[in-house]
């Protein structure tokens, strides 16, 4: 049976896909549960305004994130934190840390997911940390740790 799928299922496809699947997963398990439609002609109508609303919602996210990752670009955050002996922190820095200081300074939320930190920051120093939004959208923050 061909289905479009309304939201995205793991290891069968995304929102909006056209797909073949057994009629018995489709009537008892993805149509009852509202994951799916029957690919009728009326749905296939639906399928395109479905596809327009994804290209709109990814053209519209792309933009805010590039005008979001000029504004990074700009950005300085100071963090500080207990230092013993030749700079070193007790504790770390991570990336929450980092993302919890960009809302303070920023106001808006950036999750700590795309703050490409290798490991947690050790020593006090100024780091260029990688923050990737999208697939295409890439900056770096400067963080500067200091002793506190």
């Amino acid at each position: 049976m061909k289905i479009i799928l309304l939201k995205e299922i793991q290891d069968l496809g995304q929102e909006g896909e056209l797909i073949e699947v057994k009629d018995g997963y489709a009537r008892n398990y993805l149509l009852p549960r509202k994951l799916a439609l029957p690919a009728t002609s009326g749905n296939l109508n639906r399928l395109e305004e479905i596809r327009k609303h994804q290209r709109y919602k990814k053209q519209k996210n792309l933009e805010e994130a590039k005008s979001f990752a000029e504004a990074l670009a700009q950005t300085e955050v100071k963090l500080q934190a207990k230092v013993g002996e030749e700079g070193k922190l007790f504790g770390s820095i991570t990336t929450a840390d980092i993302a919890r200081a960009l809302k303070e300074k920023l106001g808006k939320n950036l999750d700590k997911k795309k703050i490409n930190l290798l490991e947690p920051i050790k020593r006090t120093g100024t780091y260029s940390v990688p923050v990737r939004l999208e697939q295409d959208v890439e900056t770096t923050v400067k963080v500067e740790v200091v002793a506190s």
